[in-house]
């Protein structure tokens, strides 16, 4: 059984490092930390390369180990590396899949124009599975994908769907070309949700928190939508609403 006591090993450093972006990008894995979040990735063939955890921990008898190489670490050395307040003492170092969508399975998807909230993001991927939609894209300027704030409110859902990144303007043309209708979220030219008509297949555009879809994305929208206001509060929350247009699409 490998031991870590020190926080100041050059492993628990590692660790510690794929909090950051920059890391994650060069070595193509990210951490992943709690109970819930282990054991979705353990479902996974191939994903997780190692798991962590501190020496007071019971692994779950049912979790299907496969060979992965464990590590037991002292509560000073998980504290260096958990992200959480309360952390449970349970991590694994994932490996970053390459996504290949095929869209002949591709109905349904949500893109996200430069969403920037991790804590937004994670719950719209997380929405999404829940509503049966079958791809999320991040355009640019979305928060990443691993970033542990998007991964802790996806609350594993990243595991589930697809999940596309890149320029919205090239997958508006992929969908384009596949006859899907696009639906942006706008004020301006919008009309109330519910009179909205999107058949069995539509993307869905939400975006940023402050500034809403680009305007060039609009423009190339079949309908722009938006939804009323009926108190005070001048909007709602980018995720709560990306939540109520993708259920009343899907129906």
């Amino acid at each position: 059984m490998n031991f870590i006591q020190s926080p100041k090993n050059p492993q628990i450093k590692q660790w510690k490092k794929l909090t950051a972006k920059k890391e994650r990008t060069k070595t193509g894995q990210y951490l992943i930390e709690g109970f819930h979040l282990v054991e979705e990735a353990l479902k996974q063939d191939g994903h997780v390369m190692e798991l962590i955890a501190t020496e007071n921990i019971q692994i779950p008898a049912s979790w299907d180990l496969n060979n992965i190489s464990l590590t037991y670490i002292s509560e000073d050395a998980s504290r260096a590396i958990s992200e959480t307040e309360a952390a449970q003492g349970i991590y694994a170092v994932c490996l970053q899949p390459k996504m290949e969508i095929d869209m002949k399975d591709v109905k349904t998807a949500l893109f996200l124009d430069a969403v920037q909230d991790p804590g937004n993001v994670g719950t719209m991927i997380r929405t999404a599975d829940a509503a049966g939609i079958d791809l999320v894209v991040l355009g640019e300027g979305s928060a990443d994908l691993f970033n542990s704030k998007v991964i802790r409110s996806a609350q594993g859902s990243h595991f589930h769907l697809p999940i596309g990144r890149g320029d919205l303007n090239d997958w508006i043309t992929s969908f384009e070309k596949h006859g899907i209708p696009i639906f942006g979220t706008a004020l301006e030219n919008g009309v109330p949700y519910k009179e909205a008509d999107s058949g069995d297949a539509f993307a869905l555009i939400v975006g940023n928190e402050g500034s809403g879809v680009a305007s060039e994305l609009l423009q190339r929208t079949k309908q722009n939508l938006f939804i009323p206001i009926y108190g005070k509060s001048e909007s709602l929350n980018v995720a709560v609403a990306a939540g109520i247009l993708m259920y009343y699409l899907k129906g």
